[in-house]
């Protein structure tokens, strides 16, 4: 769904045609929360679809990234700098290890902790699942528009670091 298609806070499906039935969503219809919600589950199942294109799970590309881009990251800075608990971020971190795509070792100074870089071919997949994000983005650049885009990102991150 969506958005509202302004009568009466019905909203429209994806497909945009209305809602099957006479579902009236009532406040909700204009409520941050429930279209943030809504918003994400439109672009994450828009994303998910291009990356079973390639044959990879949407969730692997952010983690993918996060190491690329910070080589030798904890699990636990991982696992925050993805918005992830520890303990759901620890099966992604243990099928990337077994798919040969990250390599984690273990601290020298503390065997607790362990540090996760790419592999090469980690970076091989990461370099397929970025050309595929690129295209999603642009889809959702042309949904937001470009003069609106940068201004809509400040206020995505004002909500995330904000709420409580």
């Amino acid at each position: 769904m969506h958005g509202t298609n302004g009568t009466g806070g019905r909203l429209r499906g994806r497909n945009g045609l209305a809602a099957a039935g006479p579902i009236n969503f009532g406040p909700l219809a204009y409520w941050v929360g429930f279209n943030l919600r809504m918003a994400q589950e439109a672009a994450f199942q828009a994303f998910s679809r291009r990356s079973q294109e390639i044959g990879e799970s949407p969730g692997r590309f952010a983690t993918l990234t996060l190491i690329a881009r910070n080589p030798g990251i904890s699990q636990t800075e991982l696992s925050q700098a993805n918005g992830r608990d520890k303990s759901s971020l620890t099966p992604v971190v243990e099928d990337l290890v077994r798919r040969g795509l990250i390599e984690r070792k273990r601290m020298d100074s503390d065997r607790r902790t362990y540090r996760l870089n790419l592999t090469p071919a980690g970076k091989k997949v990461l370099t397929t699942m970025t050309r595929c994000a690129r295209r999603h983005e642009r889809n959702l650049d042309h949904l937001i528009g470009a003069r609106d885009r940068k201004r809509f990102i400040q206020i995505l991150k004002k909500i995330a670091a904000g709420i409580e």
